[in-house]
Order: C-alpha cells, then structure tokens, then sequence
C-alpha cells in the first residue's frame, strides 16, 4: 500500500513481510564481501536493547547508486590498507516506527549509560530520533573504518564515541576530542565525500548520497 503525506510517500503493506526489494536496491554483503558488517538493529546490541522490527536478516541493502558508489570508497579504502565496517543502510519505516515507540516510553532507559549516558530520554527525539528517517529512502550508510593491528585483527580507528552514542561528542566536528581522533574522522569523511556522500554534523559515522536517488520516498520493506 502507499500512502502520501503532505507531500511523502510511505511505501507500507499489509503485507509488508513478503513486500519484495526494489530492483534498483542491491545487497551489499553480496557486491562489497570484503567490507565487515556489524548489522548492529539485528541484534539486540543497540539503543533499543532489542532487536529492532524490520531486520530479518543482518544485510545491508542500498539503492544502486549509493551502493556503487560505496563500492568506490571501500576501494578508496582499501589502497591505504584499511576496510569498512557497516553498521546500517536501508532501514525500513517499520524499524523507524519501532525507534519512535521505544524514545516514548520514558520508563525504558535500560541503555542509557551506554547511548545516551549525558542526555535525558526526552531530548532524543529530533536531533537523533525522528518519525522519518533518510535511511528509509536507500541511500544513506552508518560506518567507520577499521585497520589491521599487530596480531592481524581489524579493529575500528578512535572516533572518540561508540556508533549511536546519542551525545555531543559524537558531533562530527567536536572540539574537545584529540587531534588523532579529529584526524580519524576527517579520514573517514574525506573517503566519503570523494564519492558524493555528504556527512550529517551531528552523527560522525552517518553518511547520505548527494543528490538522493529518491528524495521524499520511504520504503518499509523488510531486511532480509
């Protein structure tokens, strides 16, 4: 079913479950193997303490330019021996709708010393949490860069904050983090921006494609 308002378009189904992918989206665990994904709304190792309505599978699906275009910074990457590692992708409005329910029920704060250790739950909704999300339209990524240490393990550089630490400290350009931190982050945006991604300042690690394949769509079709 697709529903429009003031102007967006929610792609929702009764029959959401068996909704199929778009055939402009790609499944980047299949194009990008060499990329670490850490499909964090999966598992129950995030914000909500659950995993989270909508990811069936831990995928990461983008819309066709977006995913090339990633496929382009992951070799970008690669040159200076380094890999990505994913955390999300396309995020179905479903899994949108399921953050909204967990910011209202302010007697749920069983992860807050390790997502929103300085913020109240009421504060969340709007700079980090909203009723419509950019990953819902396919083309934006939640990532960072990992790098080989000396026993051959990858491990992620020092951004200074943990992916989805809902803080001011994860502010792209804080100015109380180290400059080996500062340094990492503008490493990892620099990658990004050569490919037409574009930073969203209060996230480090959030990352949309510049122009958006589809600017006021939002798809609910399930990770799988």
């Amino acid at each position: 079913m697709q529903k429009v308002f003031a102007g967006v378009t929610l792609i929702t189904s009764f029959y959401a479950a068996c909704e199929p992918m778009p055939d402009d989206f790609m499944d980047m665990n299949q194009v990008l193997p060499e990329a670490i994904y850490d499909i964090r709304y999966y598992t129950d190792n995030n914000f909500v303490g659950m995993p989270v309505e909508g990811y069936l599978a831990p995928k990461c699906i983008l819309q066709r330019q977006a995913g090339q275009a990633l496929q382009n910074v992951a070799a970008r990457v690669a040159e200076q021996g380094m890999k990505l590692k994913i955390f999300d992708c396309y995020r179905p409005q479903r899994s949108v709708a399921h953050f909204m329910r967990w910011a209202q029920d302010l007697s749920d704060t069983r992860t807050k010393e390790d997502y929103f250790p300085n913020l109240p739950k009421t504060k969340l909704v709007g700079e980090y949490i909203a009723e419509r999300s950019g990953h819902s339209r396919g083309a934006t990524v939640d990532l960072t860069l990992v790098r080989q240490n000396s026993q051959g393990d990858w491990e992620e550089l020092d951004m200074a904050s943990p992916f989805d630490m809902f803080d001011p400290l994860s502010n792209t350009a804080n100015p109380t983090i180290s400059s080996e931190q500062a340094a990492n982050r503008q490493l990892l945006k620099g990658f990004m921006e050569s490919e037409g991604f574009d930073n969203y300042s209060m996230e480090w690690w959030h990352y949309s494609l510049v122009p958006q394949p589809y600017t006021d769509t939002y798809f609910d079709f399930p990770v799988k």
